[in-house]
C-alpha cells in the first residue's frame, strides 16, 4: 500500500499501516534548493518610475511593481521610447504606451530611476589643451 499524507508531503510505502518506511518524492532526492539572491535590491525603487534600456537599443520607462532574482521587472504604465531610424540606436521623441509589461532580465542592458537623473561629462576624455 502507498500512503501519501498532505501535511509533511512524504509518500510511505507499506504492507502494514503501523511500519510506515519515509520515502521522499523523486524532486526531493536532490536535496534542499537555495532560493536565489537578486544581485540587486530593487525595493527601494518600487512604485517609483524607472528607465529600462534592453539589448537592441530598446527603451522603455514605467513604474515598478515587482521583480525577482533574475531581475525581470514588471513596469505599470510602460512607454516605450522609438528609435529615430533602423540605422540609429539613438531614441527619438516618438512613443507609444505599453500599459503593464514584464520585462525579461536576461536583455536588461541598464536600469535607473527616471526622476533625478544628470548627465554629467566623461571624466574619461581627454581635453584638448
Amino acid at each position: 500500500a502507498v500512503v501519501s499524507t498532505q501535511s509533511t508531503g512524504h509518500y510511505y510505502i507499506t504492507n502494514n499501516l503501523s511500519e510506515m518506511s519515509d520515502v521522499r518524492k523523486p524532486q526531493d532526492k536532490k536535496g534542499p534548493h537555495k532560493k536565489k539572491e537578486s544581485i540587486l535590491d530593487l525595493a527601494p525603487y518600487l512604485e517609483k518610475r524607472m528607465r529600462v534600456k534592453f539589448n537592441g537599443g530598446r527603451e522603455a520607462s514605467g513604474v515598478l511593481k515587482g521583480y525577482d532574482a533574475l531581475l525581470n521587472l514588471v513596469l505599470d504604465g510602460a512607454t516605450e521610447y522609438l528609435k529615430e531610424s533602423e540605422e540609429t540606436i539613438k531614441t527619438g521623441k516618438k512613443t507609444r504606451q505599453l500599459g503593464l509589461v514584464v520585462c525579461r532580465g536576461t536583455n536588461i542592458v541598464t536600469i535607473c530611476p527616471q526622476d533625478g537623473i544628470e548627465q554629467i561629462a566623461n571624466p574619461f576624455l581627454q581635453s584638448d589643451q
